[in-house]
């Protein structure tokens, strides 16, 4: 069977009956349909005096072609914790319309580990991205039709940063003109498209801790300068106001369930790779005043995904894992190792022992950098041989910690126990989370940090104009946030063809984006796009209706 198969096979419980299991009240709960719906932020903010539960990080290994199972792995943990004993809630990021019609395809995880209603939370779900996608666009033509009626603020065409979005891969958009077809249209000017997941709205969206920040946060946009160089804000564009109330329903976490029935939380999503990569922090923190162990997963490997949710997201917000899981699948260790996509499938354990450099550096960078106790989740594949899961486990071994088989995906919650008893001992070890720099430390400082420290590199450069931009930057007072890289995901290094865990490389940092809203410093490294395109034979092809109205082909 199909993941889309498994899924519309399930019986799925009430959302009420789901809520009470976390003691949710039926008034506190806004229903989207039977099985989904929202948690009233009046009851968030109620229980925010209640002692939170321990806070479980899934990371992974740099992901492969092959994919490693992340938000699968996440959703049978969370199972498997429910099946031992302990009272556990899931938090995820929702999936984004471009990876689903795109090269990825539905991202609700896979096989008997998944959340459902799988097609809803694929598609349109609850609106929070068209919430988005519609708050960032508004601020973008109240811009325009600033300068269009007069332009008081004086705001310099040549230099509006702000950029429309839109929650389809579309590379035709990345760079437009608009203002085109005389005065009634305004002034023409270069700009450009985001993905949705990419923009600066979804990441204040997902950073917020209430309504009156989230407003706040969206006056600090800065969306342009003037023509004396001088910042121009939303709040000057009285604009925040309107914003945050499109965005206000939108806010309150969303509410599904696993096939096991889990609680779960879906909430927010910005992409690790060219954002910060973490669901709401509203999400994460009402879970854990209700449940015992949150399980919440950071996009993509440790190197963008943790380093952000621990440098940014806990930072900022005061959140602190108990402990982290790194999944790795033989396959992924065997494309570290050399292997190409079409021999993965061959048992080959001398080159799984050459791509186990890959989780040992994910490893160092868990426990190492960032200070938390660590276990190997092993996402089992059928094809895998005793020899290669053998050697796995010996090599995290030799790293100082224990590599755990899982069956999830084949199981469910039931082949995931040893993992989440293994998940519950870390998180009674005492344990004190680092961060990657120091508040202090100059932006400059701070990508060169993550760059050694994290990725491995010998140094980071960037053209004189890039340079200037930070010290700019760094003078006007930004120096104290976070910086956010945004670089490819297959790959420490910026050229996703170096697998493994290269060293001594240099990051070339091409473009600064200021986030004053969501408080952090964006570091555009590489050829990494922040409105991605279609592959040649997008997921999309393969996606339709029924005339009976059931979706297939969605993954």
């Amino acid at each position: 069977m199909s993941n889309i198969d498994i899924a519309q096979a399930a019986q799925l419980e009430p959302i009420g009956v789901i809520a009470d299991r976390l003691g949710i009240p039926a008034e506190a709960l806004e229903p989207y349909g039977r099985h989904k719906a929202k948690v009233s932020l009046e009851f968030a903010r109620s229980i925010r005096d209640r002692p939170r539960g321990h806070l479980v990080l899934v990371t992974a290994v740099s992901p492969t072609p092959a994919g490693e199972g992340k938000t699968t792995t996440t959703v049978g943990l969370g199972d498997a914790l429910n099946r031992v004993g302990a009272r556990a809630a899931i938090c995820l990021r929702e999936p984004a319309l471009g990876p689903v019609f795109g090269m990825k395809g539905g991202a609700a995880g896979g096989g008997y580990a998944q959340v459902v209603p799988m097609e809803d939370i694929n598609l349109h779900f609850t609106g929070d991205f068209a919430a988005n996608g519609v708050a960032t666009n508004l601020l973008a033509a109240l811009i325009d039709n600033h300068i269009h009626h007069g332009n008081a603020l004086g705001i310099d065409v040549r230099r509006v940063t702000w950029r429309r979005v839109l929650d389809v891969n579309d590379r035709a958009l990345r760079d437009v003109v608009a203002g085109l077809g005389g005065p009634g249209n305004g002034y023409p000017r270069e700009s450009g498209f985001d993905i949705v997941v990419a923009s600066e709205v979804m990441a204040i969206f997902c950073l917020a801790t209430d309504l009156a920040d989230l407003k706040a946060r969206l006056g600090e946009i800065v969306i342009g300068h003037t023509r004396e160089r001088q910042p121009v804000r939303a709040r000057d564009l009285d604009a925040h106001g309107a914003m945050a109330a499109l965005l206000r329903d939108a806010l309150a976490p969303n509410l599904v369930q696993t096939l096991e029935h889990t609680p779960a939380f879906v909430h927010g999503g910005p992409f690790a790779n060219i954002a910060h990569g973490c669901n709401s922090y509203l999400a994460t923190d009402t879970a854990l005043h209700l449940a015992d162990y949150v399980v919440t997963e950071a996009g993509f490997g440790s190197d963008l995904g943790a380093e952000k949710f621990v440098d940014i997201l806990c930072r900022s917000t005061g959140l602190r894992p108990s402990a982290a899981v790194i999944v790795a699948t033989v396959r992924a260790m065997k494309y570290h190792g050399g292997v190409e996509v079409a021999d993965l499938a061959t048992e080959d354990v001398a080159a799984l022992r050459r791509g186990a450099v890959n989780p040992r550096r994910h490893i160092e960078i868990v426990h190492g950098v960032l200070g938390l106790p660590v276990v190997v989740a092993i996402n089992h594949r059928a094809e895998d041989t005793d020899a290669e899961v053998a050697a796995l486990q010996e090599e995290a071994a030799a790293a100082g910690v224990t590599a755990v088989v899982a069956r999830h995906f084949a199981e469910g919650g039931r082949g995931a126990e040893e993992l989440a008893r293994e998940v519950v001992r870390l998180c009674e070890e005492p344990s004190e989370p680092a961060l990657t720099y120091p508040d202090d430390a100059t932006l400059w400082d701070k990508m060169r940090a993550i760059a050694t420290r994290i990725y491995g590199a010998s140094d980071v450069t960037a053209s004189s104009a890039v340079r200037a931009q930070i010290r700019r930057l760094q003078e006007e007072g930004y120096g104290g946030y976070p910086v956010c890289v945004a670089k490819t995901q297959y790959s420490f290094s910026t050229d996703p063809r170096l697998r493994g865990a290269p060293t001594g490389h240099v990051v070339d940092i091409r473009e600064v984006r200021l986030a004053a809203g969501a408080r952090f410093v964006v570091m555009i490294c590489g050829d990494i796009m922040t409105m991605p395109g279609l592959p040649a034979v997008p997921a999309a092809n393969t996606i339709d209706v029924t005339d009976d109205g059931r979706i297939v082909g969605l993954f």
